[in-house]
């Protein structure tokens, strides 16, 4: 790489090296130059704040350091010396962010030896002035050793600059290490590729992280750098400008490069300086200081989600160029002496080396139709790789195509619904529909969508990305390999028999967002103008506009509601109508929680949605006009334990007697199997003034692959406090929790409880032994409250507060209140709403617990200490008052 160009001297008010110069002689050297670095700082900080563009700031930054390591090395005195100082890396490009790493080469020709303690001094007082120097010290031979074995030495060779010293030097490790002595440019290529590959693996292989890597994340600025490095190598040139354009990359490829660099150099710029460190992550407690960088205001959408989406659609731009230009480079550049393989498809396309290929120039301008068939012969021939690069910019040059007369063409709806039905990598077709600009152009409703962040925090991807992941599970249903992991979704998803149906409602579920309003009815208004207009019957029209109004019904039913409660399945099975709608619901909603979040879907909640997806059946194959009545299920359940206690001793006599002490909840919520185990353990508990607690694991569960806690002890206010509290030491969450109360003054707990990772508790004797033992001290304690553990609110979840949320009704048919809580998730978090139902002389009935990411929704089915639901509107605030006050005050702390 050649010397920068030398730009006008810098600003006096920036740097004065001269002023410099006079300083060090008579002041302390490391003060000084520490000044120099924070004046030139401030500076450019203050530029940037006006309006200044980053690319100009990293330059100069670049060319202030020259001049402060350049001023610095004349006073050692080494005029003679076979040594040379070299800017690499970044440094070497001239781009130096305000925290970049100034990385140097000290390259001599002479004995290592003769200098070492005068450069050893030299590179630590570069430290010692906070310049954060990253450097080595080498011979030629070194260099030219290092960079053979490590391509990474090599490519920061190639960015390199003589700063002081003999330049020859330089000069001589160039010319032993180019192409023609080692790392030729195909070798270099793959080599480069690799590196890519594995960097993209660590971000998921996505740009749509919600908290991006500016610099290393798909579509960041590395992307753009690869492209340099494989050009640079390639054509011998000391940077990707010095490629006339047609040559390698088209005119509107070099505009995008350029333009979406100095937005990523721009927000880069900012990342440095708002958090005054080498930060590359967009962090969620960045963006928003971004957001306000950039003039973003809250609106219908917050500021954040504005910029962000600018942030979303450059990187996928920038990745999809980098696809393009690195694919182009390898079948057009490095295998253009290799004889072509060509299969000819029709009279616009051909197979060559395995990618489609248009058959010439103008064909889309000739047919724009075609620009659909890409994507629909992709989905049909499962041996086609992929588009090739040519026909990728064809493509992204005439997608403008793609407008109302092409949207209202017959031939191009059914080409659309063609690539839904399509047999292989329909998803991945989706995927090249987007990223060559097609799908948001086809579906201007999806490209509202593009680059939309969703801020919270159990949704990972932006909107447009979820939407793909969700297509993605629900066609791996389809695969063989599902049924082990997911057997039910698996087997009801091959019953469907429509399944674009599927697909189409996955594309509007979440298309709604971003607008204001119920994201649910606004998709559903779209999903109805789709269908109408591509020209489904009225029958899939209702069921795909149906699936998309209540896609999040099943799994708040599940999650939110009593299950075992035959009304509450009566009740859905009536909103649902039949098991078509059942089945396409129950698929989508899978789908849906996978898609979300990789840490979402857990044994729990696809025991909740396999348990209600199979008692709707049932009542749906019943009819819908033979519900089951409450105490036919009561007496079955009671039947089935007798049947089991029976066999272990008991009379039917001694069970009645056991059991009268029992509400009609415990047998309507409880299996059989689990009562007899209860009633046993009670039977043989001698001390009744001591707690029983019970731990076990079981698959057959009610809430399956979670871990059982059964506690039966004296009622007190503080038991389920406590009984939280202790779980929390224990590093548990609850996912569940049911609480009755027996009318000869004890108390009938059970929790199901996961590890915090939400992870089930491994099938072993001491840990499950640690559990009962430490829950047992803790109940048998007679201090006050229990203590809880205090810890600081995680990074993401300040970044993400949002206020407590409560609401209160009545349950009519219970006679209870039903308290439901939405917060950010916390240690801690039921132990206190614990505590302030003890102040409030609550009495706690049941619960139902349910964590989303970082947020937990719970219910809490609550009376007053008459077993009354409460209904005095003052008393009902106060308690939610304080609850939101109390838990926000926490997750503040």
């Amino acid at each position: 790489m050649t010397d920068l160009p030398q730009t006008a001297s810098l600003p006096q008010e920036m740097f004065d090296p001269a002023a410099l110069q006079g300083q060090l002689e008579i002041e302390n050297p490391i003060s000084c130059c520490k000044a120099a670095i924070a004046q030139a700082k401030e500076y450019q900080h203050a530029r940037f704040r006006e309006g200044a563009q980053a690319s100009a700031l990293i330059h100069q930054r670049a060319q202030f350091v020259d001049e402060l390591l350049g001023l610095l090395w004349d006073r050692q005195g080494w005029e003679n010396a076979p040594m040379a100082l070299v800017a690499v890396g970044g440094y070497g490009r001239g781009e130096l962010h305000p925290h970049s790493d100034v990385d140097v080469l000290i390259l001599q020709g002479g004995q290592p030896d003769d200098y070492r303690e005068s450069v050893a001094a030299f590179t630590t007082f570069l430290w010692d002035i906070g310049l954060n120097p990253g450097y080595s010290v080498r011979t030629v031979d070194e260099c030219v050793d290092q960079a053979r074995k490590d391509i990474t030495v090599l490519t920061n060779l190639m960015e390199t600059r003589v700063l002081r010293g003999d330049a020859t030097l330089l000069d001589t490790v160039r010319s032993r290490t180019g192409p023609s002595e080692m790392w030729p440019s195909s070798d270099f290529f793959k080599a480069k590729l690799e590196e890519q590959r594995v960097r993209h693996a660590r971000f998921a292989d996505t740009e749509s992280n919600l908290e991006p890597n500016v610099k290393s994340s798909p579509g960041g600025l590395r992307d753009l750098q690869v492209i340099g490095w494989i050009t640079e190598r390639h054509f011998g040139v000391d940077s990707l400008e010095q490629v006339a354009a047609g040559d390698f990359l088209t005119e509107e490829e070099i505009g995008i490069i350029s333009r979406g660099r100095d937005f990523m150099w721009q927000v880069r710029y900012a990342l440095h300086m708002i958090t005054d460190r080498e930060e590359d992550r967009l962090l969620f407690d960045h963006q928003r200081e971004l957001a306000a960088l950039w003039g973003h205001q809250d609106g219908d959408r917050l500021a954040v989600e504005q910029f962000m989406q600018v942030f979303y659609r450059w990187a996928l731009a920038l990745a999809q160029l980098n696809e393009v230009i690195l694919q182009y480079f390898d079948q057009a550049i490095l295998r253009q002496d290799t004889a072509d393989d060509v299969r000819e498809i029709n009279e616009r396309f051909e197979v060559r080396n395995g990618y489609l290929a248009a058959r010439y120039p103008e064909l889309f301008t000739d047919c724009p139709s075609a620009l659909l068939e890409v994507f629909l012969l992709c989905v049909n021939d499962e041996s086609i790789e992929g588009v090739a690069a040519p026909t990728v910019r064809l493509i992204r040059d005439c997608r403008h195509l793609v407008d109302d007369e092409f949207r209202a063409d017959e031939r191009n709806k059914q080409t659309f619904l063609a690539i839904l039905r399509g047999p292989h990598k329909m998803t991945r077709q989706l995927r090249r529909m987007l990223r060559y600009g097609i799908l948001g152009r086809y579906l201007p409703e999806f490209g509202q969508i593009i680059g939309q962040m969703q801020h919270d925090l159990f949704h990972v991807y932006t909107v447009d990305a979820h939407t793909l992941e969700v297509i993605k599970f629900a066609r791996r249903f389809m695969y063989p390999g599902m049924q082990e992991n997911l057997p039910v979704s698996s087997r009801v998803a091959r019953r469907l028999d429509k399944v674009e149906l599927l697909y189409i409602a996955a594309l509007y579920h979440d298309i709604g967002k971003g607008r204001g309003g119920d994201h649910s009815e606004l998709g559903a208004v779209d999903a109805e103008r789709f269908c109408v207009s591509h020209g489904l019957d009225a029958v899939d029209t209702e069921l795909v506009v149906w699936l998309v109004r209540n896609h999040l019904l099943m799994s708040a039913i599940a999650q939110r509601k009593d299950i075992s409660d035959p009304k509450v399945v009566q009740e859905f099975a009536e909103h649902v109508g039949d098991e078509r709608h059942l089945n396409y619901l129950f698929t989508l909603t899978v789908a849906d929680i996978n898609a979300t979040n990789p840490t979402l879907w857990n044994a729990w909640r696809g025991s909740l949605l396999r348990q209600l997806f199979s008692e709707t059946r049932r009542a749906l194959r019943r009819g819908l006009d033979n519900p089951v009545e409450k105490s036919t299920l009561i007496s079955k359940t009671r039947d089935s334990a007798i049947d089991i206690l029976e066999g272990r001793g008991f009379t039917s006599e001694e069970l009645e007697e056991v059991w009268q002490a029992r509400d009609d909840d415990y047998f309507v919520r409880e299996r059989p199997e689990d009562i007899a185990w209860h009633t046993e353990a009670i039977a043989d508990h001698v001390d009744r003034d001591q707690p029983l607690v019970l731990v076990h694991n079981s698959a057959e569960s009610s809430v399956a692959n979670t871990t059982q806690i059964f506690i039966h002890a004296r009622s007190r206010p503080t038991l389920f406090s406590r009984v939280c509290a202790a779980l929390e030491h224990l590093d548990l969450s609850v996912h569940d929790a049911r609480i009755y109360s027996a009318t000869n003054g004890m108390s009938l707990e059970t929790f199901f409880v996961l590890d915090s990772d939400g992870q089930s508790i491994a099938e072993d004797s001491d840990r499950l032994k640690q559990i009962r033992d430490f829950i047992s001290q803790s109940l048998e304690s007679e201090d006050g409250e229990p203590g809880i553990i205090e810890r600081h609110t995680p990074r993401q979840m300040k970044s993400f507060f949002m206020p407590t949320e409560t609401s209160m009704s009545i349950d009519e048919t219970k006679n209870l209140s039903v308290l439901e809580v939405a917060t950010p998730d916390r240690p801690g978090l039921l132990a206190r709403i614990g505590r302030i139902f003890v102040r409030y002389n609550i009495e706690l009935q049941g619960a139902k617990i349910q964590t989303l990411g970082e947020r937990v929704e719970d219910v809490f089915f609550i009376t007053d200490q008459s077993q009354q639901a409460i209904r005095d509107p003052q008393l009902r605030e106060a308690i939610q008052q304080t609850i939101r006050e109390e838990l926000d005050e926490q997750a503040a702390a």
